[in-house]
């Protein structure tokens, strides 16, 4: 199940296609993709310099129970960091999509086969949580103690990724810093993916402009959202040189799907307030 993310894989792969919804459960649907090609892009060592997890939330969940009855709920999915894929996101919508025709005797039963599914596509065992719609949930948080680069009146002229206006300052802090305008496309089909990148770090101080900067310049990077976080995590160690880094992002959801994933060198988990636009 192991795709390299080339020509072939791409052929292979049900993202950009016109595609017929399966409604009866199909594991097969699921489209892994190897990290390790974007990683060795960015020259990342064997052992990883960072822990971490992507989160996905999945809000078109449905099966049928024993008696025809549709059940609908909203799945949370945690796929470590160090799994050898990820797992391409319209395949993992067709996949959930399957469920929609298949009887089940209980949602505990779903979240096996999700569990089973999702860890055998991945590599990785592949954490699940579920809530039925009527259970209480945290609709909308806050990013606590944080400074939104956001703010910052300049001007900017780079939409094409470029490493040039990360910078540090001669001042200690231990700050997280936030910014609402990242935008990224997907590596295939060219469409937007909006999110909000969270960085918390110890050591010198992160220019502030030049850090906004560099987050507007993936406006037109074409990269999976995994990739783009990862990547960000990379750049800031090897241009600013945190002691502690943490970077993650919340990205607006697409097919019911959002993808929200964090990396640290310091924090063995991490909060990600769910945010007004998800």
């Amino acid at each position: 199940m192991n795709q390299a993310f080339n020509k072939e894989g791409v052929e292979l792969s049900p993202l950009g296609k016109n595609v017929v919804y399966c409604s009866e459960y199909n594991p097969s649907l699921l489209f892994p993709i190897a990290r390790k090609i974007k990683r060795d892009e960015l020259a990342m060592p064997d052992v990883l310099p960072f822990r971490g997890a992507d989160i996905w939330t999945a809000y078109e969940l449905s099966w049928l129970n024993l008696k025809g009855k549709p059940m609908v709920a909203v799945g949370e999915f945690e796929f470590p960091a160090d799994s050898p894929n990820i797992i391409e996101s319209k395949s993992f919508k067709l996949y959930l999509n399957s469920f929609n025709g298949t009887g089940f005797a209980s949602q505990t039963e779903v979240v096996e086969h999700l569990i089973k599914d999702l860890s055998a596509a991945s590599g990785s065992k592949v954490k699940v949580k579920m809530k039925l719609v009527g259970e209480p949930q945290t609709l909308v948080g806050e990013i606590d103690e944080a400074f939104c680069l956001d703010h910052q009146d300049i001007e900017i002229h780079d939409y094409q990724l470029t490493t040039d206006h990360l910078s540090v300052q001669d001042k200690e802090v231990e700050q997280t810093v936030y910014s609402h305008l990242l935008k990224s496309n997907c590596l295939v089909t060219g469409q937007p993916d909006w999110g909000t990148v969270v960085i918390s770090y110890r050591g010198q101080q992160i220019e502030p402009t030049g850090l906004l900067r560099y987050i507007v310049s993936y406006r037109e990077h074409m990269e999976f959202h995994e990739q783009c976080v990862e990547r960000i995590f990379m750049d800031i160690q090897r241009y600013c040189q945190p002691e502690a880094l943490t970077v993650y992002a919340r990205y607006v959801r697409r097919g019911g799907l959002d993808i929200n994933p964090y990396r640290s060198n310091f924090q063995p988990h991490v909060q990600m307030p769910r945010l007004v636009r998800q």
